[in-house]
Order: C-alpha cells, then structure tokens, then sequence
C-alpha cells in the first residue's frame, strides 16, 4: 500500500534513571534526507539513529529532534574552575594595585565570584544512553511508518476516485476518436471540391490512398490501449507491498504523454473538451503522488 511522506510522530522512553524523548515530522522528498538535532551527550549516535529510520522508511526529509534528562540524585561531588578562578584573582590584584589598596584579595574575595565552584557532572553510562535512545527513536519511527501509512490509505482513496473518472472519460474518448477518421476524410473532401469543383484530374485511387493515411495518421486506437494498460500499472503499484511514488511520478509522465498526443489528433471540440478535463484530473493526481513515499 502506498505511504505518505508527511507525517509526525513523538516518543519516548525511560530505562533507570534516564528519559529520552524523540520528535520526528516527515515532508516531501525525493530521497531519505535528515535534520537531526541532538544534544551534545548524544552526538556520537547520529549515524546509528538514521539506520533505524532508514529500516522504516525509504523516502522523505526527516527532521528528527531528541532530548534527554537524567533524574539521578544531585552529584555530592564539586570542581572547581582553575582558570576562572586564576583570572578572577589576577584581576582583583590588578585592582588592587590600580587603586593603592592595602588589603590585598584573599580567598573570600575570589569565593564570591559565581561559578567558581559548581557540581561535578556526572558522568552517564554511555551503552545505558543508546539503549535508551535508540528504544525512543525505534518507538519514534514506527509511529511515524503508522501514521504515513494512515495518510497514504486517504491517498489511496482518493487517487482510486480519479483513476476511476479518467477510465470513465476515455471510454467517451474512444467513442469520439471513431469519428476522427472520417471527421478528416470530410475535410479533405471539402477541400477538393473547392480546388476542383468539377473533379476533373482526381484520381480515385490516389484520393483513396490520401484517406487511408490520414485515418492512420488520425488513428489513437494504440494510445487509448496504453492509457488503459498504464491505468491498471498505476492501480497495481499502488495495492503493492512497497510504496513505490517514484514509479507512480514516471506513470502520470506516461499518462501526459499519450493525452497530448490524442489532444494533437483531436478532430472535433468535444474530443477537445474531454482531453483538456484529463490533464486536469491528471495533474490533481500528479500533486497527490508528490506526496507519496
């Protein structure tokens, strides 16, 4: 069944003391392009995050957003910041030299600097880390698959409609394409009897010939049998197992194709009015499938 390309999902997971919560929205791509945003502790893992997307989805621009908190006790363990503090002191000193002081800065006075002294970081368990990530982002890209799977059966739907009103509509085609033939022999009647009222120097067996050719040349028996063969390829790539957009694009290329040239023998008005209400119901089917993974 085909699939939607635009889609959004969010999850998350918590193993221990750690949480990570994933964000994923999906839009239109030719290929399987990523924005991922990571915060700095899960930087190493942006490789590995993209395999598992790519294990769910083949097409789109994803823009993947993760956070993670740890909910460990508050670390009993400090550091202090040498150089910030070796820069505060010189600066006190220089002040006090600026200014003629006699008391000179001690440790109190580089104590009331802030972030001199902060807790310790603590240190997460990096394999920890990626269980967890990695749970909230395979989490993440399924709901994500469900849900393009979801749009792409509305898609499905919809794009089943309009196959159905085009094959409807080339069934008027082919009543009308019957005329054409004689449509263009009336025609070029027409125009003989203007040049040579009398039919003098017309010969019948060329005249016969000149009919034939342009009943072959007006003929779109063969592009009513490829439309109606592209018709039946467009509805089985879309009951296929894999979404296959790519395909279904190349499909309306072939669609528009075999329109234009029917358009181009078109003998009458109405033929004409009918080919103009296809390639309008065509390119609707051409935005829905741009939408399509």
């Amino acid at each position: 069944m085909i699939k939607s390309m635009t889609a959004f999902a969010k999850a998350g997971h918590t193993q221990e003391t750690i949480t990570a919560e994933v964000i994923v929205r999906s839009f239109n791509s030719r290929h399987l392009d990523f924005n991922v945003y990571l915060p700095e502790v899960c930087q190493a893992f942006e490789e590995d995050i993209k395999k598992i997307i790519t294990q769910y989805h083949e097409r789109g621009r994803m823009e993947i957003r993760i956070t993670v908190q740890d909910d460990s006790p508050e670390p009993d363990q400090f550091a202090v910041d040498e150089a910030k503090a070796a820069a505060y002191f010189q600066a006190l000193q220089q002040i006090s030299t600026c200014l003629h002081l006699s008391d000179k800065p001690g440790l109190d006075h580089v104590l009331g600097a802030k972030n001199i002294i902060v807790p310790a970081p603590q240190q997460l368990d990096p394999q920890l880390l990626w269980r967890v990530v990695a749970a909230a982002v395979e989490n993440a890209a399924r709901q994500l698959d469900q849900m393009r799977q979801k749009e792409g059966a509305n898609l499905y739907q919809d794009l089943a409609a309009r196959l159905d009103a085009i094959e409807n509509q080339m069934r008027l085609v082919e009543d009308q394409a019957k005329e054409i033939p004689i449509i263009y022999k009336k025609r070029l009647e027409e125009r003989l009897e203007r040049l040579a009222p009398d039919k003098e120097g017309i010969d019948p067996v060329r005249l016969a010939q000149e009919v034939a050719i342009l009943a072959d040349k007006s003929d779109v028996s063969e592009e009513i049998v490829r439309i109606s063969s592209h018709i039946q390829q467009f509805r089985d790539v879309m009951k296929s197992d894999r979404s296959q957009g790519q395909k279904l694009h190349f499909l309306i290329q072939e669609f528009n194709r075999e329109f234009n040239t029917i358009g181009s023998k078109a003998g009458n008005a109405q033929l004409s009015h009918i080919m103009v209400d296809l390639k309008s119901g065509l390119e609707k089917i051409r935005e829905q499938v741009q939408n399509i993974e």
